[in-house]
C-alpha cells in the first residue's frame, strides 16, 4: 500500500501564500501522477492541479498563474505554492497520487486525510 502524508495547510490573509506538501511511502513500484485536489463545504472535490512524473502539469483555470504545483522524483514528494491566494481558495486540500505498488500490479489511486486551507478577506 502507498500511504500520502500532508503537511502546509492553515489560516492566512487574502493574499498572502502557503506551500503545501505531501509525501508518498510504503510500497511504491512506481508513481505515475501527483497532485492536489480541493473540496469545500458544500461543494464537489474539485481537481486543483497535477504532475505527470515527467514534469508536464495541468491546472484549474481559477488557479493559474497564482499556484505551482512541482515534483520531487527522488522523495516522492509534490508540493503546491499558493500565492495571492482569495477567499474562495477556502477548502479542504487532498493530495493524490496514481501509482503502482508492485511491478505486476495495476495503477491505483491514493488520496491524503487532506490539509485545511482557509483565507480570510
Amino acid at each position: 500500500q502507498v500511504q500520502l502524508v500532508e503537511s502546509g495547510g492553515g489560516l492566512v490573509q487574502a493574499g498572502g501564500s502557503l506551500r503545501l506538501s505531501c509525501a508518498a511511502s510504503g510500497s511504491i513500484f512506481a508513481i505515475n501522477t501527483m497532485g492536489w485536489y480541493r473540496q469545500a463545504p458544500g461543494k464537489q472535490r474539485e481537481l486543483v492541479a497535477v504532475i505527470i512524473s515527467g514534469g508536464s502539469t495541468n491546472y484549474a483555470d481559477s488557479v493559474k498563474g497564482r499556484f505551482t504545483v512541482s515534483r520531487d522524483n527522488a522523495k516522492n514528494t509534490v508540493y503546491l505554492q499558493m500565492d495571492s491566494l482569495k477567499p474562495d481558495d477556502t477548502a479542504v486540500y487532498y493530495c493524490n497520487a496514481r501509482a503502482k505498488p508492485t511491478w505486476y500490479t495495476k495503477e491505483y489511486d491514493y488520496w491524503g486525510q487532506g490539509t485545511q486551507v482557509t483565507v480570510s478577506s
